[in-house]
């Protein structure tokens, strides 16, 4: 049985610290580039975005790059630990974890050498990356950039180890997954970066995944909410945690593909040409969220413990005095029951559900987006378990079979395929 609930909150994204440059005045030049895994998979593909950086430098710009670990890297690096440990300490996994993009910035930083260029590479710690102490998905607390500024001034190309820093209790940690994203935006804003380009292996922001769709197309330009909420909902393209550093801090960000000098989409401030241009700027989906029906706890104390558990908790519904509903990811799965055995609370959990969001910045200038959506899934035969909105987004829990489905009869309801979709060129 199913229920349309309404919710407590729209999506709330985490608090984000102010992160103070070494040097006042903002330095005019500086460009930051992060390349991911795919980018630097081989050494092929090192000497390539070497290349890259070279052109940039030759380009007039100051040049500060992130890498992430080449391919599979942190994958072999985490099946390493656990065929020596069942459980591995969090401290030592994180140590193991960041040898991974130090190779890479140390081999590309050889590179650059051999093509008569001066570089130097960085571990997190090394460039100043503060974090918290949680290991495993440290937030950034300070970036200390100064010896950053110093190899820039020396003429150098600053390679810097992406996902990594050095807590407050001066050990190695880790930012999680796509932490690479949250080092190169947290750089950008302490350096005083003109943007922030994200090279990656897709050509930028897409009207869904073209895997599902594919008539999608992609936008020239996204707002940071906009990002955020397709982040939160299940695009993969920029870690969430990224976009709202981005969004605190001005950053503009440029998704563009390693492989083509196109540009792809830039995401930053709203202006009136995204309200007036569509109503919708994408459709996107995740398989990768449990519901959890919660009774008997209240609110404030359920959430506590979730957030001590470090419980990246989505959507929140409240279904009756002490019954709420909550998503979070898959991966989250056995702190999340572990902080809900804790609690003695009565639960359940569906991990048979996905989840589609509708996102665009146009909803709040025209009416019926809503009254469009249902009928879309209506036609289909599809009832909603749980529904969310914000003033940007409307998101529905389906079961898992019926997702796909609702993404391409959404993205048609909606002309997204048009060309009008395409947003305008704001770079």
């Amino acid at each position: 049985m199913h229920r349309l609930v309404t919710p407590i909150a729209a999506t709330e994204f985490e608090a984000v610290p102010e992160l103070a440059a070494d040097e006042p005045t903002p330095r005019l030049g500086t460009l930051v580039m992060k390349f991911g895994g795919s980018s630097v998979a081989d050494t092929g593909r090192l000497k390539a975005v070497a290349r890259r950086l070279v052109a940039a430098r030759q380009a007039g710009n100051r040049v500060v790059a992130v890498l992430s670990a080449m391919g599979d890297t942190t994958d072999d690096l985490v099946a390493l630990a656990h065929e020596v440990s069942a459980r591995p300490n969090p401290r030592e996994l994180d140590m193991l974890q960041s040898v991974g993009e130090r190779i890479s910035c140390a081999l590309a930083a050889m590179a650059i050498t051999d093509l008569g260029h001066e570089a130097i590479s960085l571990t997190g710690s090394q460039a100043g990356i503060v974090t918290d102490t949680v290991h495993g998905k440290a937030k950034i607390v300070d970036v200390r950039a100064r010896r950053i500024h110093e190899a820039l001034d020396d003429d150098r190309i600053v390679l810097v180890a992406g996902f990594q820093g050095v807590s407050t209790s001066y050990d190695i940690t880790t930012l999680g997954r796509g932490g690479s994203d949250t080092t190169a935006v947290a750089l950008a804003a302490a350096l005083g970066a003109d943007s922030c380009e994200i090279y990656t292996d897709v050509e930028g922001v897409f009207t869904a995944h073209p895997r599902v769709v594919p008539g999608a197309r992609k936008l020239h330009a996204v707002s940071y909410d906009e990002m955020l909420e397709l982040a939160a909902s299940g695009a993969k393209v920029l870690e969430l945690r990224s976009v709202e550093l981005a969004r605190n801090h001005r950053v503009r960000l440029h998704v563009r593909s390693t492989f083509s000098e196109a540009d792809g989409t830039w995401i930053t401030e709203e202006d009136e040409r995204m309200l007036e241009k569509a109503m919708i700027s994408g459709v996107t989906h995740t398989l990768e969220e449990t519901v959890y029906r919660v009774e008997g706890i209240p609110a404030a104390r359920l959430f506590s413990a979730l957030a001590a558990a470090s419980v990246n908790v989505d959507t929140i519904v409240q279904t009756g005095p002490q019954e709420i509903v909550f998503s979070a990811p898959v991966g989250d799965g056995d702190d999340t029951r572990a902080a809900l055995e804790r609690l003695g609370a009565r639960w359940t959990a569906r991990e048979d559900l996905g989840k589609v969001s509708i996102v665009g910045v146009g909803m709040k200038s025209h009416p019926g987006v809503a009254a469009k959506a249902f009928a879309t899934l209506d036609e289909l035969g599809i009832a909603p378990q749980v529904v969310t909105t914000s003033p940007i987004k409307i998101s529905c829990h389906l079961g898992r079979a019926e997702v796909e489905p609702a993404v391409r009869a959404l993205h048609e309801a909606f002309g997204l395929e048009r060309e009008t979709a395409e947003r305008l060129d704001v770079s």
